[in-house]
């Protein structure tokens, strides 16, 4: 069995389509449990995840789709999903992507072998040249190419052992728990490719956001705390007016993509 969990908040623009393309992607060989956790959408995401499940999985089907509420933040929703998960193995999946086909198989070969952590390659489902060397990039075991856009498996004893993701980071969450199993030296990227939205770049274009994104990865390099990389991340990325406003009315304002 594969644990799947999904943090999502607002995303009824393309939760009808993850629907429809994860269970299609499996490999039939494992029971997959699909948990979506929500933050507090406000747009219909949760009625969308609810029909779904109502209209489509039948009782004998290979996987069984949940939906929990937590509060908002990837770190707090995620973390609520490892809770519930009923397999000992996690696999923790962004809304926009979509990982390879048989991924469950994969994966669980993986642990099988006795690695106990890892992420698939990437490809952005854009053309441009740069998204293109990036997701290229992603084929090598750095600590520096590696995001949460990847997807990340983990087993449950390992996740639980490092505490789960750090709740403190509402942003750079992926990172922290990547450092961490960096450090361990318990990561391994399979050679198959996940696609992940560029919809991010698109919005903010290329270059603005990568600087950004780079700026990030710098200043917590060089030691910043998880407040001032959501200050910069709100300053540069979201553009919310932050200057005046406590870090739990920001984090109510904020949605994550």
């Amino acid at each position: 069995m594969l644990s799947i969990i999904i943090p999502v908040l607002n995303e009824a623009e393309i939760i009808t389509e993850l629907l429809q393309k994860l269970p299609a992607r499996l490999s039939g060989k494992y029971r997959a449990d699909i948990i979506f956790v929500d933050g507090g959408s406000t747009d219909g995401t949760q009625s969308l995840i609810n029909t779904y499940v109502t209209k489509t999985v039948q009782p004998q089907s290979i996987y069984s789709i949940r939906l929990l509420s937590s509060e908002k933040g990837r770190a707090k929703q995620m973390n609520e999903g490892a809770k519930h998960a009923l397999s000992e193995i996690l696999y923790f999946l962004h809304a926009d992507s979509f990982p390879p086909k048989k991924f469950d198989k994969y994966i669980v070969a993986e642990v099988n072998k006795g690695n106990p952590a890892g992420c698939f390659r990437l490809k952005f489902d854009s053309n441009h040249w740069w998204l293109q060397l990036a997701g290229w990039l992603t084929r090598f075991n750095w600590k520096a190419c590696r995001g949460g856009d990847q997807s990340q498996f983990i087993t449950k004893q390992l996740f639980n052992s490092i505490g789960g993701f750090d709740e403190d980071y509402i942003i750079y969450e992926d990172n922290i728990l990547i450092g961490q199993l960096y450090k361990r030296k318990k990561f391994v990227v399979l050679p198959k490719k996940l696609t992940t939205s560029a919809r991010l770049y698109r919005q903010k274009g290329v270059w603005n956001l990568q600087y950004h994104f780079w700026a990030i990865y710098v200043k917590r390099w060089f030691g910043a705390d998880a407040d001032e990389l959501y200050q910069y991340y709100l300053k540069h990325i979201k553009q919310v007016n932050s200057t005046e406003i406590s870090k739990e009315k920001l984090s109510n304002q904020i949605v994550e993509n």
